[in-house]
Order: C-alpha cells, then structure tokens, then sequence
C-alpha cells in the first residue's frame, strides 16, 4: 500500500482525481491533494508518499521544478505528469527528469487507472527486488561473518582469503582490538539484555565501519576500532542501564592477528573473573600478576577440621579469608582455578564419608568443578560457601546420629590411617579396646555395612584415585592400598567395579581428555 498525493492548482480537477481515484480497486494507503509545488514539497517532506500526480503548469512552483526540488532534497516518489497538448515539450522534459508517464487534460478514467496501475506494479516489483537484494546481502553477510569465526577459533584459510577479507573492511583490520561483552548478572535474574542490544550501543561509539561482530553466544565478540578509547564503551553500557563487563585486547594490525588475538582475549576474559569490580579489563590488568605460587593447604585443612561444628561462622570467615580479593588478584587465573579444584577435592573426599548416609540428601558437588560456569567469581564463591555450610550440617547431624561414641570415632580415624597396612577387624576392636563380637555388631549397625566391606570400599576408593591421578603401576597400587596381593586386589576391583584397574584408568583419561576439549572449546 502506497500513499498518492494530487497536485493542481484547479480545485476541481483535484477533487475529480481523488474521486475516480477513491473508486478504483488499488488499496491505496492515502489520498493527499496540493494547489502548487510548495504545497506538495512540503507534505512531501512530511509524509511517506509513493506516488505524485502534478501538474506541469502551476503558479508559485510548477511540476518541473517541484520534480527538480525532489531530486535535490533525495526526496523518493514516482511522478506522473499532466499536461495539455500545448505542453507536451513540457512533458519530455519530465520524462527526462524520470517521470513515469504524462496524462492529457481533461484526464480520463481509463487512462488514470491504467497508469496509476502500472506504477503501483513497477513500485511493487521494485520492492520486491530489493527485498531479495537485501536477503541475499544478508546471506553473504552471514557467510563471511560464519567464515570470520571460523577463522578466529583456528580455521586455517589461505592468504588469497585473507587478503580478500580483509579488504572488506580495510579501515578497521589496519588497526583494531578484539572486545568481548559479558552482561553481569545474578544466578536466575530475570530480564536479561540480548546481545543485539549491547551491540547496537557498540555500534553508536564506534560507528558501523569501526565495529563488526564475529561471535553472540556465549558472549558477544566484537572487532572494533582501536583508535577510540577503550573505556568508551564500558561508559556507554552504563549510561544504556547495561550493567556490563568488557573485555579488551591490546591493538593489532591485520587479520592474520585475529587467531592469536582470539587467544588472548579468552585468557583476558578469565582474568576478568579476578576483578569484578573493572568495567573494562586491559592487557595492562594482569601484566604484574604473580606466575609461581603455593597452594595454602594449611589453611584448607583447618578449614575442613571444622566440618561436623557448630562454627558455621568461622567455616564462613574461612572461605572469605581463602578466596579474598587481594589473594586472588596477586596472581594468575591459575592459581584461582587451582584452589577451587583443591577445595572441590577435599568435599568430595568428606562427602565419601557420609554418602551411605545421606538417603536422598545430597551435595551438588559437581556444580563446583568450573568456575567459568558461573557469572562472576562471587557467585561460585557463594556457591562454595553453601555447599560447604551443608556438608557441615550433614556432618554434625551424621556425628549426633551414627557416630555417637568415642570409640567408633576413634575407630574409623583409625581404618582410614591405616587402610594400606595389613588390618582386620581384630586389630581395630583391639585398638579401641572393645570385645570382638560387640565391635563388629556396633560397628555395622552405625556404619551400615560390615567392618570387611567399609575397608574394602576405603582401599578401592584410594585406589581409584591413584588410577586416575597417577602414573603408578598396577601392583604399586595395590601395595600402596594394603593389599597384599596384585592377584587379590584386581579380582576385588573387577567385583565391585566391574572392570580391570588397567580399564578403569583408560576409561577415566579417555573422560578426563573430553572434557579438557570440551572446556577449551568453551572458553
């Protein structure tokens, strides 16, 4: 639907153009009318109109000159012309000036409609053409765009590609930085702003030619112009009410950069964790940062002495202390990953303990295992805080209801410092100075299984951590686990584990090799 607007400086040929012009079948969007050229000029400016129907000769401006002015102004519409037969020189002078057709005074209806009719479908035809233009320059568009991401991640294209593209966008890969945009948000929150919305506020500080997107999930990837100030960006998220980090590299010249440059803005945007508090991380951020450190296991292991207490509030204080910012932010991401890695490890190897007693209660342990899953390092360290404050409780009620005596306590202590020398449960009723008989029946109704299968299970469950994390022999193993036998301990562990040990290692590398790459695919 188009809108037409009539212009002649006799009221009653308008009147009479708008009448047969109602009447006809052609959907017509509106209908406006004009007495000159600066009448029409200025409803032009004001409204989307399609189609023009003038006159040549009008007083004050004329239908050449209103045609004239349109060009100039780049104003858009089809124009037919009416004209008697004294101004037909008038007329192909229009032509010339792109006129769609001319209608002789008095006009008639068959030639009104015939003519709008044939304008209307040059206009739809038109406009279908360009819609199909504009798909297909989409598609390249998407194409190239797909083509760039590949290339980014570690495609290998060669330099007639290269040259190619990078023609396409000359100005930009001369010199520009990657930027990565990561919206900050809370677990669960609702609302979140869509990656188109940060781009568009990334293409109004650096225009449409100093900004181009290769990446929108997980988070939106940018090239843009490195001569505008990084800040700039970060400035214009907050003042859109997009609370936002942005991450950015240094400057790099040419599009053979962009692999290497893709490498070190993932490394930037896991620094990023360590600074919540930055709206836009640099290269500069992180250049002091410490390379070598040690591992506070002390700290950690006092830590964990508290499970089973009431001191929820020192366990609280504890992890604070562990994970506080000024720690974190003297060294590299490493260290951070390191230290939730060795805090995952230690509530795994406390929540074995009391697993046969949970019943449908639970910790979600493996919630833990990345931080990068999570928006920001203060939600995993929440996170952390929560399932260790549970494994607390679970251990004070487990040590309030099975665990009542001292000498089972002490019991246990024993098996698990102990398990890898040779031990029954004779010596450990001894140890405990309790009879034989009562020991054993005290020890499977708080426990929930005999004393030979509780050792059995402690022994593999060390053994399989030995598979998994050493390079040990076999027979190693099972000395190092208390059996005395390489013959006895691989049957036991084919019984329960349904597997070799030399099966299960190589399933559990196989495991560990897939998710590296899928974590290194993520990041």
């Amino acid at each position: 639907m188009i809108s037409i607007l009539i212009v002649d400086d006799q009221k009653h040929i308008r009147d009479g153009l708008q009448a047969m012009l109602s009447q006809f079948p052609l959907g017509l969007e509106q209908i406006f009318t004009a007495g000159n050229g600066l009448e029409a000029l200025q409803l032009l400016r004001e409204h989307s109109i399609g189609l023009v129907i003038t006159d040549i000769r009008m007083p004050d401006m004329d239908g050449l000159t209103l045609m004239e002015q349109c060009k100039e102004e780049r104003i858009r519409a089809d124009f037919l012309i009416i004209s008697g037969y004294s101004d037909f020189a008038y007329a192909q002078k229009a032509i010339g000036l792109g006129a769609k057709g001319y209608l002789l005074k008095p006009v008639k209806r068959e030639d009104l409609q015939k003519s709008v009719e044939h304008v209307l479908q040059e206009v739809s035809t038109r406009q279908a053409l360009s819609r199909n233009m504009r798909q297909v320059s989409r598609r390249a568009r998407e194409t190239d765009r797909k083509e760039l991401y590949m290339f980014m991640q570690g495609a290998v294209y060669d330099d007639s590609w290269i040259a190619e593209t990078e023609e396409q966008n000359s100005e930009l890969w001369r010199q520009y930085r990657l930027c990565l945009l990561r919206e900050e948000l809370w677990i669960n929150q609702p609302g979140a702003v869509s990656a188109h919305g940060m781009e568009s506020i990334a293409y109004g500080v650096y225009g449409k030619r100093g900004c181009l997107p290769l990446q929108h999930r997980p988070h939106l990837i940018l090239a843009v112009d490195a001569g505008i100030e990084p800040g700039a960006l970060a400035a214009a998220l907050k003042g859109g009410g997009i609370d936002a980090v942005a991450v950015m590299t240094g400057p790099r010249q040419g599009l053979k950069e962009l692999p290497d440059s893709y490498s070190a803005l993932m490394e930037l945007h896991r620094h990023s964790y360590l600074f919540p508090d930055k709206r836009c991380l640099t290269p500069a951020h992180i250049e002091g940062l410490e390379q070598h450190w040690q591992l506070p296991y002390e700290e950690i292991y006092a830590l964990f002495q508290l499970v089973g207490t009431k001191n929820s509030g020192q366990i609280a204080d504890g992890i604070s202390g562990l994970f506080h910012k000024s720690v974190l932010q003297r060294y590299h991401i490493r260290y951070t990953q390191q230290l939730c890695r060795a805090m995952v490890e230690m509530l795994d190897e406390y929540e074995r303990v009391i697993r046969p007693y949970l019943g449908e209660e639970a910790l979600d342990i493996d919630c833990l295992r990345n931080l990068f899953d999570y928006p920001g390092i203060r939600d995993y360290i929440g996170a952390l805080q929560q399932q260790l404050l549970r494994l607390n409780q679970f251990y004070y009620e487990f040590k309030c209801s099975y665990r009542n005596t001292q000498d089972l306590n002490e019991a246990i202590r024993y098996i698990h410092e102990n398990y890898h020398k040779p031990l029954d449960l004779a010596m450990v009723s001894n140890h405990v100075s309790l009879n034989y008989a009562y020991f054993s029946n005290l020890f499977k109704k708080n426990v929930g299984k005999g004393f030979a299968e509780y050792l059995r299970d402690v022994r593999l469950d060390k053994a399989r951590r030995l598979l998994a994390d050493t390079e040990l022999k076999i027979v190693e193993v099972a000395d190092m686990v208390g059996y005395e036998s390489y013959k006895s301990f691989t049957r036991t562990f084919r019984d329960v584990m349904g597997m070799q040990p030399t099966e299960y290692r190589q399933q559990i590398r196989r495991k560990q090799g897939k998710e590296e790459e899928f974590r290194d695919t993520a990041l």
